[in-house]
C-alpha cells in the first residue's frame, strides 16, 4: 500500500491472506464470497424461500438482494427465482441494492479485474470500482468491496438484475423503523435491502397495485449498536464515490 493510513478493505485482506498462504508449503487459500460456486451453494436460501412462498399461496413480484459482504446470499435468494424469469415462467423483478459509498454495480465498468489490492488474485469480469478502490469507513459499507460476484455482474449486464444505490442516512432510518415494527434490529448492512423493500411497497400503494415484496435480512445489529446511537444522533454522513476516483482506478485495470 502507498500509505499506512487507512480504514482497509475486503481487497486488502484478500491480499494479506494470499501472500500468507503463498508463503506456507502446508498451506492453500480459496477464494471466498464473490466467486460462484460460494454463490451456488447458497441456493439453498432461494430453494427454503420458493418452499415459504408455496405455504404462503403467493409468488414475488420482486426479489430483493443486498450486494455487499452478504452478496453470496443475495445470490443464494435470487439464483432460484431467476430460473422461473429465464424459462419465461414469470416476470419476476429482481433488485440489487448497494451502498452509495461503494456503487460497483451502478457506477463501476465491467471490465476484468483482480480480486484484491494487491493483483494477486487471477482475472475476473465484474462490475467494478478498480482493485485500487479505497472506501470511506463509515458503518453501514459492509466489507467495502470493490467488485462483484461474476455470475450477478452478467446478470445485470444482461438485464436481468436491477440496482439501486443508498446513502446511510435513509437505510438506518429504514432499519429504526423496521427495529420497532418488527422487533429485530437488523445489522447495518441489511438495512439497504429494507429501505428498498419499503420503497416499493410505498411505491405499490402510490401507484394502487398489489405487490408481493421478498428480501433477506441477512443478520443482526446487536454488535452495531454505536452505529445506531450515531444515527440517533445525527453524526452520520452520507458519502457518494466520486465517478471521477472510478475514471482514475480503471487507469491501473488490464486491459483485455
Amino acid at each position: 500500500m502507498k500509505t499506512h493510513e487507512n480504514s482497509g478493505s475486503l481487497g486488502i485482506a484478500i491480499s494479506e491472506a494470499v501472500e500468507d498462504a503463498a508463503m506456507r508449503d502446508d498451506t492453500k487459500y480459496s477464494l471466498g464470497s464473490v466467486l460462484n460456486h460460494v454463490l451456488l451453494h447458497q441456493t439453498v436460501i432461494g430453494q427454503e424461500a420458493i418452499a415459504q412462498m408455496e405455504m404462503a399461496g403467493e409468488y414475488p413480484d420482486v426479489v430483493i438482494g443486498l450486494r455487499r459482504r452478504r452478496l453470496q446470499r443475495t445470490a443464494g435468494l435470487i439464483f432460484p427465482f431467476m430460473k422461473d424469469r429465464l424459462a419465461g415462467k414469470t416476470n419476476t423483478r429482481f433488485l440489487a441494492v448497494e451502498p452509495a459509498s461503494c456503487p460497483s454495480l451502478t457506477k463501476g465498468e465491467y471490465r476484468y479485474d483482480f480480486g484484491d489490492t494487491a493483483g494477486l488474485t487471477p482475472l475476473l469480469k465484474m462490475y467494478t470500482l478498480g482493485h485500487t478502490f479505497m472506501p470511506p469507513g463509515i458503518h453501514a459499507g459492509g466489507l467495502r468491496y470493490h467488485a462483484m460476484a461474476p455470475l450477478l455482474c452478467h446478470l445485470y449486464d444482461q438485464g436481468y438484475i436491477e440496482a439501486r444505490a443508498y446513502p446511510q442516512n435513509p437505510c438506518f432510518e429504514a432499519a429504526t423503523l423496521f427495529a420497532r415494527t418488527e422487533g429485530i434490529v437488523p445489522a447495518p448492512e441489511s438495512s439497504h435491502a429494507i429501505r428498498a423493500a419499503i420503497d416499493e411497497a410505498i411505491q405499490a400503494r402510490e401507484e394502487g397495485r398489489s405487490r408481493v415484496i421478498l428480501f433477506n435480512l441477512s443478520g443482526h445489529g446487536l454488535l452495531d449498536l454505536q452505529a445506531y446511537d450515531d444515527y440517533l444522533a445525527g453524526k452520520l454522513i452520507d458519502d457518494f464515490y466520486p465517478e471521477e476516483k472510478v475514471r482514475e482506478a480503471m487507469k491501473d485495470l488490464p486491459v483485455i
